[in-house]
């Protein structure tokens, strides 16, 4: 009994000794992410983020934050951190430590990126590279992200219109109107596909309403001639072909190029009826 008992002590004390020794290789006291300081640390985070390894400069990053949470590297840390998060396709991280930073320093030098950078983390939130692969039409999705991203550029744009990235934020907001457009024709084509001429109506003239600039306005008169037609209402109907002609003389529902011919219904879809 006495030797069995030695035996399971001398077993214990071995796992006990590797078990330190793990212990001892887990929290090594030459590991660089705790003894580089926060130059070298800002360095090293740096070279891995320009040289597309996103996921080491992520670790790198939140490292120095918690390590070294105040001074200009820090800062500078969080905002590149969010980059990062950003490029390593980590948008939920990215807008939270972009918020964080938004917060904790509204007057930094560098406060006209961080919006401009929440902006396109939501921007290309849906838009991912197997959907481009695919060939995926996004407005055929949800369209929160849009949205989102429409609101942040905008917000950009009040707070600081004449920061460098003004310019590229109103390009991509004309983008995403276009986007908000299609994406009513879209249920407009649903509608009028089963009859719901009331409904097709209304949204032809959303569009109208809301985005008057987009390139989908005379598919949107087309929708609302057609549904007044299909409903009875002459004189509304004729407003719409007339102020279609004036706007699009050429466009396929003037030829009397729907609901037979295919035309319009490519112009309206173009992956097809889904």
């Amino acid at each position: 009994m006495t030797r069995y008992s030695g035996l399971v002590r001398a077993i214990l004390l071995i796992v006990l000794v590797t078990g330190l020794a793990g212990c001892g290789k887990l929290f090594r006291r030459d590991d660089p992410l705790e003894t580089l300081p926060v130059e070298g640390m800002y360095e090293e985070a740096k070279g891995s983020l320009m040289g597309g390894n996103h996921g080491r400069a992520v670790r790198y990053y939140q490292r120095l934050i918690a390590r070294f949470p105040y001074g200009p590297y820090t800062e500078q840390a969080q905002l590149e951190l969010a980059y990062a998060q950003y490029k390593a396709h980590d948008a939920d991280e990215a807008l939270a430590t972009i918020n964080r930073f938004i917060r904790t320093y509204p007057t930094h030098r560098h406060i006209a990126y961080a919006y401009y950078l929440r902006a396109l983390v939501n921007f290309e939130r849906e838009n991912t590279f197997l959907d481009r692969l695919a060939r995926i039409d996004q407005t055929m999705r949800d369209q929160q992200a849009v949205f989102t991203s429409f609101d942040d550029f905008a917000e950009l744009i009040r707070r600081y219109p004449n920061s460098r990235y003004a310019a590229d934020a109103r390009l991509r907001m004309v983008y995403l109107r276009n986007q908000m457009a299609k994406h009513e024709m879209n249920v407009a084509r649903y509608y009028l596909r089963r009859g719901a001429w009331v409904a097709a109506a209304k949204r032809g003239q959303y569009v109208l309403e809301h985005y008057p600039q987009s390139g989908h306005v005379p598919d949107a008169l087309a929708v609302m001639g057609e549904s007044y037609t299909r409903l009875g209402q002459d004189e509304l109907a004729a407003d719409a072909r007339r102020v279609l002609q004036q706007n699009d003389p050429d466009h396929p529902w003037l030829r009397g190029e729907w609901p037979n011919k295919p035309s319009f219904w490519k112009r309206l879809m173009p992956l097809g009826e889904g």
